[in-house]
């Protein structure tokens, strides 16, 4: 949570105090280091653990490894132990502390021998147990940077302190302060008891954060530890990190795909749930691309590995959950102008705490005094107002992953709820995006297999996906393409080229007439026809005269129906960009039932239409999966890319669908509003915990009811605050989407 702060040593953060966490995030092998962050405050980095220097928690992986769980618990197993053993040396001095409420053992609490026993019990259960709170809370003074630790060390060592100069000068004191015996009252069973519980409430919260990286463990466990290399002395096992690009990798049957890579031997069936989600097997074959982690069935193949570490496709999905998990919600920024004021105004309030009962309270008053005040200090930690967002946070983007919802940011999954009108491309996102050539219809004087094959040989230069489909169609009737020379390629236009000694031309109707050639109107009549039907018309011209056109079906998503209707359900308004041409779109558009339609537009059109709608005061959503959809993607307040489209296209969103199923948005949207709602829960019970317990911590019930919170009951709700608090953010694992 505190950007910029690097480190190369297991230490905490020098903001917050929260020990930092370690980043698997795939750095280079030469570093050979995992970076260790603060959950709070993510911009604080160092590569060993430690706590946070402005909060001091402990800090965490950055990215979780199913590898490294020792590590990872290092401070879990050390908070355990303390928690033991200053357990069970706080029980004793518990014990003989609250004696006196028994009249048979009164005199025992308030012996000499009693109060021995309970100052060398609980000056290693405070100075020992509790060390790592002084520390963390010395280091917050050096560092100007007031957190929980700077509260619970200054009021465990303000009771400790008092209890210690109590015992043995005791006629330091007024004599209205000593009772029967001349002794004063001490406080070492509170002290020792307020560790105990803040070390409890550290165990359950480092138990608890641990399972927020849960998703992402998940996903690192899909991946096999091994791989079989194929080589020219036969097949050898080679641990993962040991693949390279090229290496031929053979998978048995029911074995995980190692890496990303092409089939060149084999068919089989796979298993590609962890991306689609979808139970089926896919049907694989050579030449088909396989991806790492996901399942082998029945046969057997080899596979050229192409994609391997960090550019595999499961290490892109990890990296961008780790990275969501570390951002910041804009909603953050309130809670850290709270926060900064937030720990001097408690210390504020501690030292009126004190003035107030030294001064107008009863006897004894220095006694009340400092008792109140550390019961402020301690019931006002703030770590559960830093916690309420963080830990929704990361346990959303989890959620999200395992559901196939990718988010790059938390700014992203936090606008996404808001979204009102969502604007989408056609091609690839409500379609299939695997058009298929449907007709081929040349004018008077050309050939239907000529005019295909020159238009192959210029489109084979292209990657959009209407070209491939004509490329597909030449391939299917086993034409051979000419050369092409002097390729170019017009954005939402077409595309131009010379193919034996002829200049060719195919792309829209426009861009024909802008490069001279004249349609006639018998052509663009058949044109219309086409796309009346919903098919993508192509014209194309031979030496400056039209030659024909060709038409192309790209099939809707079978899924397309059902989400536009979820997605309405929600309040959503659909838009549908297409550069194709009106009655095309108009067509499909009606089919779909979207509330609107722009036709014919080029990359900076589909820009202006996300800029109106945000201009009227829509919160506006942008899905596509082509690279002309990319500064769409970048305009809109939420970019979302299909992950079946280009790395373009993803770099450019904020959210990216994984199975590049319209469903999926609906799926965004619903965690987006399940984690706003889990942060307001969250910020709601911080914000009300610490409204009504600093007050009651003061005293304000005394003249009243003449009750008083012990600083034992405040170091149980302190550590019970942040607990709650995490408690609440993991149910987030269970929202169904």
């Amino acid at each position: 949570m505190c950007e910029g702060v690097v480190s190369d040593k297991p230490d905490d953060c020098p903001k917050c105090g929260m020990a930092l966490e370690r980043n698997h995030a795939w750095i280079a092998p030469a570093a050979g280091k995992t970076i260790y962050t603060c959950p709070m405050h993510p911009q604080i980095e160092q590569d060993h653990p430690g706590a946070c220097p402005i909060c001091g928690m402990a800090l965490e992986p950055k990215v979780a490894s199913a590898s490294d769980a020792e590590e990872e618990n290092s401070e879990l197993r050390d908070m355990t132990r303390r928690l033991w053993i200053g357990g069970a040396l706080a029980l004793p001095v518990f014990v003989l502390a609250m004696a006196h409420l028994v009249p048979a053992f009164a005199h025992v609490a308030n012996g000499t021998v009693s109060r021995w026993i309970q100052f060398l019990l609980s000056t290693p259960a405070v100075w020992w147990a509790g060390w790592p709170f002084f520390v963390r809370g010395a280091r917050s003074f050096r560092n100007a940077h007031w957190n929980m630790f700077t509260l619970i060390a200054l009021g465990v060592g303000s009771a400790w302190i008092y209890s210690a100069v109590a015992f043995f000068l005791p006629d330091a004191f007024p004599p209205a302060m000593r009772m029967h015996g001349g002794m004063v009252d001490v406080y070492f069973e509170a002290a020792a008891v307020i560790v105990v519980l803040v070390l409890l409430g550290q165990v359950l919260e480092l138990r608890a954060r641990a399972r927020t990286s849960s998703a992402i463990k998940a996903l690192l466990n899909l991946a096999p530890p091994t791989a079989i290399r194929v080589t020219a002395t036969g097949d050898a096992e080679v641990a993962l990190s040991e693949v390279q690009t090229g290496d031929r990798l053979r998978v048995r049957p029911g074995g995980k795909v190692p890496v990303d890579g092409l089939i060149e031997e084999g068919t089989s069936s796979v298993d590609e749930s962890m991306l689609t989600g979808e139970s089926l097997p896919v049907e694989k074959k050579a030449g088909d691309r396989v991806t790492g982690g996901t399942v082998n069935g029945t046969g057997g193949f080899i596979l050229k590995a192409d994609k391997v570490g960090a550019d595999s496709l499961l290490s892109r999905i990890v990296q961008m959950v780790a990275d969501a998990q570390r951002s910041r919600a804009p909603v953050q920024g309130l809670v850290d102008k709270v926060s900064g004021i937030f720990v001097p105004a408690v210390a504020v309030i501690a030292v009126l705490t004190f003035l107030i009962w030294f001064f107008f309270g009863p006897e004894p008053r220095l006694a009340y005094a400092i008792v109140n005040a550390v019961a402020v200090l301690i019931i006002a930690c703030p770590c559960a107002l830093g916690l309420a967002t963080p830990m929704a946070i990361m346990v959303g983007v989890g959620r999200g992953a395992q559901a196939g919802v990718l988010v790059k940011n938390a700014e992203s999954l936090e606008h996404l709820g808001k979204v009102t009108y969502l604007v989408v491309d056609k091609t690839g996102t409500l379609t299939e995006g695997k058009p298929r050539l449907t007709d081929v219809l040349p004018v008077a004087g050309f050939d239907e297999n000529a005019l295909l094959r020159v238009a192959a040989s210029l489109e084979r230069s292209s990657e959009h996906p209407l070209a491939a489909a004509i490329v597909r169609g030449a391939e299917e009737k086993k034409l051979a393409l000419p050369e092409l020379t002097n390729f170019r390629s017009v954005t939402a236009g077409g595309v131009a080229g010379t193919a034996e000694g002829k200049n060719i031309l195919v792309g829209k109707l426009k861009f024909l007439e802008a490069e001279g050639v004249s349609v006639d109107a018998a052509l663009q009549e058949r044109a219309n026809a086409l796309q009346t039907d919903g098919k993508t018309v192509l014209f194309a011209a031979v030496d400056g005269k039209g030659a024909g056109l060709l038409a192309v079906a790209d099939p809707i998503k079978e899924s397309t129906a059902e989400a536009i209707a979820m997605l309405h359900e929600l309040g959503v308004k659909l838009v549908m960009a297409t550069g194709d041409n009106r009655r095309t779109a108009e067509a499909v558009a009606r089919k779909l039932g979207l509330d609107q339609f722009e036709a014919e537009v080029e990359p900076a059109d589909k820009i202006k239409k996300v800029n109106a709608l945000k201009q009227g005061g829509e919160v506006v959503a942008m899905a596509g999966d082509g690279v002309n959809d990319a500064p769409a993607l970048a305009a809109a307040d939420v970019g979302i890319a299909m992950g079946t489209g280009t790395d373009v296209a993803m770099e450019s969103a904020g959210i990216t669908l994984i199975k590049g199923d319209l469903r999926g948005i609906a799926k965004a949207i619903r965690l987006s509003r399940a984690t706003m709602r889990n942060i307001r829960q969250n910020l709601f019970f911080a914000f009300i915990y610490n409204a009504l317990g600093v007050p009651l911590a003061a005293g304000m019930l005394y003249p009243f009811f003449g009750v008083l919170l012990s600083p034992m009951i405040a170091g149980a709700a302190m550590s019970l605050s942040s607990v709650s608090v995490i408690t609440n953010a993991l149910r987030l694992r269970r929202v169904r989407l």
